[in-house]
């Protein structure tokens, strides 16, 4: 999107610059991430970046319409809830796929998350960006004018909100079987912020406990929560001291509810040039003919898993329980990265924190996926370079 950039990038790119790239990020922790990296970052105009800012706060407008729990309250009804909800969700991922409309390059809301993504992670990647290309230090990942380590300061804040860091956890299932771990790795690195999981924690009374490295119990004040209840139900092998849904004397960074309110489930709610014609399965009055544009998806799935892209008829009929898809038109993603053999589709996840207290949630950074499959997901990328992980940079103020 910003030629200047693109065309130096891709005049000092090499296999091997690549091959270095990655064995820096894996030489931090003598670890190499086990999703895709990315080539290049993607270099975003000032014309794309105000529709991104334009979008995003379109979503939360809506998400601080005073009605709005009123609104997402079925959703808690449907899944999980857990006690001590607090005022606002502290994290959004607002995803733009990069389409094409009327010949005019325009970012459409494909879906939208209150739950955190690679915060730590997605600013190291940035630095290593820096390191293999040193042009790249023009640019910035932040979307407010900020320094490394005021976008640090927000995520202690948020994670912490003043508790001292040994009563904060990150709690996931068998961290170190996600894929996600690296982000795990640089949050303990950056905020000295402890990785537990489930299995470990220990539930005396209303309060919960972890082992710290010395083998001392220390009582946990707020949870920096990575769970997602998607793949929890599906880990009927995990044995837990303690239930979601116990009453507890703990805060949560990232309570779980929000990650049901904000969901796929107010994608029909949302009206306006961002945003893409969207239906719960169970208000659908007539298929459409033309099934063909469209997509169905879950509601509560993570990571694209259990999405049908060719959509037919016997699909839409065989859902039983309808109130938990939705049907969405199809975009035209415009392929806009030039690779050294053909262009690239993009999606961009605009990254949000939301401090207990503020009025407003801080837009921060983003994380980008690039794709030349008919998706964005690893499903759809097999076997091809130019795709995977990366980050966005915009030019400075």
């Amino acid at each position: 999107m910003i030629s200047k950039y693109r065309k130096l990038f891709n005049e000092q790119f090499t296999a091997e610059k690549y091959q270095e790239f990655k064995n820096d990020i894996a030489a931090d922790f003598d670890y190499a991430p086990t999703f895709r990296l990315g080539e290049t970052p993607f270099f975003i105009s000032k014309e794309l970046k105000k529709q991104l800012i334009e979008g995003s706060n379109e979503v939360i407008a809506l998400i601080q319409q005073d009605n709005f729990k009123e609104l997402t309250n079925k959703s808690l009804e449907l899944n999980h809830k857990v006690p001590n909800e607090d005022e606002h969700t502290n994290f959004l991922a607002i995803d733009f796929g990069i389409c094409e409309e009327k010949g005019l390059v325009i970012p459409k809301l494909i879906e939208v998350q209150g739950f955190p993504s690679l915060f730590n992670y997605q600013v190291n990647l940035c630095n290593k960006f820096k390191h293999h290309y040193p042009f790249v230090d023009e640019l910035t990942p932040f979307i407010n004018t900020m320094s490394q380590e005021d976008y640090l300061k927000n995520l202690e804040a948020v994670f912490c909100n003043n508790h001292p860091k040994e009563n904060v956890i990150l709690l996931e299932i068998e961290p170190e079987k996600q894929n996600t771990k690296i982000d795990f790795y640089y949050c303990k690195r950056d905020l000295g912020i402890n990785t537990v999981c489930v299995t470990d924690i220990i539930k005396k009374g209303k309060q919960l406990f972890y082992k710290n490295e010395q083998g001392i119990e220390v009582v946990i004040k707020r949870i920096y929560n990575r769970v997602i209840f998607d793949e929890l139900d599906l880990r009927t092998d995990l044995k837990l001291n303690f239930h979601f849904s116990d009453t507890l004397d703990v805060e949560w960074a990232g309570h779980p509810n929000w990650f049901f309110r904000i969901s796929k489930f107010i994608l029909p709610f949302l009206k306006g040039k961002y945003f893409i014609e969207t239906t719960l399965l169970s208000e659908l009055k007539d298929i459409p003919l033309d099934l063909e544009n469209y997509v169905l998806k879950p509601l509560f799935s993570f990571s694209g898993s259990g999405v049908i892209f060719h959509v037919k008829k016997e699909d839409i009929e065989a859902v039983v329980e309808k109130e938990l898809y939705i049907l969405q038109k199809k975009v035209n993603y415009l392929p806009i990265v030039q690779s050294p053999d053909g262009k690239v589709k993009a999606e961009v996840r605009i990254l949000c924190t939301w401090k207990n207290g503020d009025q407003n949630p801080t837009l921060l950074c983003n994380l980008v996926r690039l794709s030349r499959g008919e998706m964005i997901g690893v499903k759809f990328n097999k076997d091809k370079d130019w795709v995977g992980g990366t980050i966005g940079l915009f030019e400075k103020d």
